[in-house]
């Protein structure tokens, strides 16, 4: 690094250490623990050497994005104006979290950025906050420990409101001096946000349920018409909802790149725009059909930019862009030697890792065999236990299926309910009935509480051999009876685990509380054509269970 004139360093590095680095090299000499102290300034996000840019430059900068660059800047207002807590939302890719970086470096005011993705417990979040308000650095000097420890939310609430009055206090006293020189536009105002990234992990913390409402009340419970709170997530605001009373934060929605913005966005700081250009136009179009997302598109048009470019690379190759006919002709003979990469590639846009994506394919019987997307396999993936196979069915069943048919398809012994016969309804009430049926069905997979999932599991399961520990599928003959028992008990204590094991997995979703119920409401992920193979694998016949018109 210090053999670079001007190093590019990450937003961590240019808010903390961005001003300790020597210009010099010190390569040769030895290192010495720099004592850095942060301050107010290194709250401010910018480079080294960063000259403030203009609107236009900004809008420039995000193709497609003008709407909601003009929107956050209304938001957010000029100078010492206050504002309501924002919360921006969209898919994956879309712009959210550079847009924010990069409006805040162009007005130069100080903030607070913390990601659910680094900050993964509540703990950590607001230690995080915390110690970028105290300028505190977790570093040797300080035994790498926090400035101060914080579990809970109402301590948590103490502590930032007396950082952030702190903060405002030399935030205005900085506004007095440069008014005083006659040095406005280096004034940072009066004005201090936070900032929270992936917001919709934090649904999947244990606290979840106390955590939420807390951070969607914070500004109410600060007070201070000088903070600003900015929440960034990939869920929309419904997926937040609640029974608290909080002032909910103003919506602005990110929607997915057109296939002109994508164009735009590929076309930035590109050299050689013509060669670029005529390689956008092969494979932009059919890739944009299986994903819209920069960064997965980004990964999959390197490796193919490179084989777009090797004829370029012989030596004694006759390309030549001069004319209209020899354009046209060096096009042509690069888009056939691109072809036969671009299938295998489309293939692997969604099994992208963090190497290089190689456009590989099995040659067999001189015909390339592509591996297609969806292929069913009866075996699955993933390893799974017997009774985690049997509460995803569950769930799936619980999700798809109207409660008040439970009682139709399960009884007491497993299997289908064969009762007494039930007195004949009117045909009224039997159209009423089947019309609520199909409009649950129209809305997609239902919520269901925790009683009836672990109800419809017990149906199911009842009679089956199922054992928490699997590998010991050979007992003793006189010990039988005992083992079969204490399987069963440790089935049932293991039950609330392996749900809680499934939510962190992402196969069933925890949602909020009802505020009829009071409990905590579960909806299954898991589509149908997956349910089918692991009931396949169980030899479960899930058919007879499933509502279908």
């Amino acid at each position: 690094m210090g053999n670079e004139e001007t190093p590019q360093s990450s937003r961590r590095t240019t808010r903390s250490l961005a001003s300790a680095i020597p210009s010099d090299n010190t390569s040769e000499a030895p290192r010495k623990s720099i004592s850095y102290k942060p301050t107010i300034y290194d709250l401010i996000y910018r480079n080294r050497g960063d000259k403030i840019s203009s609107l236009e430059n900004l809008i420039s900068s995000f193709p497609g994005r003008s709407s909601q660059i003009t929107e956050v800047l209304g938001h957010l207002g000029p100078l010492n104006s206050p504002m309501f807590p924002l919360f921006m939302y969209g898919g994956a890719s879309s712009g959210k979290t550079s847009i924010v970086l990069e409006i805040f470096r162009y007005l130069r005011r100080p903030f607070v950025y913390s990601s659910c993705v680094s900050c993964y417990s509540p703990r950590i979040l607001f230690e995080s906050i915390l110690n970028q308000l105290a300028f505190h650095r977790r570093v040797e000097e300080y035994g790498y420990s926090s400035v101060k420890k914080c579990d809970k939310p109402s301590d948590f609430a103490n502590f930032v409101k007396e950082a952030l009055v702190s903060v405002l206090d030399i935030l205005k006293g900085k506004s007095a001096k440069m008014s005083a020189k006659g040095r406005s536009a280096d004034d940072l105002g009066n004005m201090i946000y936070l900032i929270i990234d992936d917001f919709e992990l934090v649904r999947e913390w244990d606290k979840s349920s106390t955590v939420l409402p807390f951070l969607f009340g914070l500004y109410r419970m600060l007070g201070l018409p000088e903070v600003g709170i900015i929440f960034i997530s990939k869920v929309s605001p419904d997926g937040f909802y609640s029974n608290s009373g909080h002032i909910e934060p103003i919506p602005l929605f990110f929607p997915g790149y057109t296939e002109d913005n994508l164009r735009q966005i590929f076309m930035l700081k590109k050299e050689k725009s013509d060669l670029n250009s005529c390689f956008l136009d092969f494979v932009l179009k059919p890739f944009s059909r299986v994903t819209r997302q920069v960064d997965e598109l980004s990964v999959a048009f390197c490796p193919l930019y490179e084989k777009y470019c090797e004829p370029l690379k012989v030596p004694g190759s006759n390309f030549s862009w001069e004319t209209k006919q020899k354009r046209g002709d060096a096009k042509r003979r690069l888009f056939s030697h691109l072809v036969p990469h671009i299938s295998p590639s489309l293939n692997q846009v969604f099994n992208i890792s963090s190497h290089d994506v190689k456009a590989t394919s099995d040659v067999v019987k001189g015909r390339t065999s592509v591996k297609k997307l969806g292929t069913q396999d009866d075996e699955l993936d993933f390893h799974l236990s017997v009774s985690a196979k049997y509460l995803l069915i569950s769930a799936f069943l619980a999700s798809r299926n109207p409660a008040t048919l439970d009682a139709s398809f399960f009884d007491s012994t497993g299997g289908p309910s064969n009762g007494k016969k039930k007195r004949k309804c009117s045909e009224k009430s039997t159209e009423q009935k089947e019309m609520a049926e199909q409009e649950l069905l129209l809305k997609g997979p239902g919520t269901f509480p925790l009683e009836r999932l672990l109800a419809i599991f017990q149906c199911i399961t009842y009679g089956a051999d199922i054992s928490i520990d699997e590998e010991e599928e050979v007992h003793d003959d006189d010990d039988d009876t005992l083992e079969n028992q204490g399987a069963q008990n440790d089935l049932t204590s293991n039950v609330l685990l392996q749900v809680s094991s499934l939510c962190n997995a992402n196969f069933i979703s925890k949602g909020s509380s009802c505020p009829l119920e009071g409990s905590t409401r579960y909806k299954s992920t898991v589509s149908e054509e997956l349910a089918v193979k692991i009931a396949r694998s169980l030899k479960f016949p899930i058919s007879r269970y499933l509502y279908r018109r």
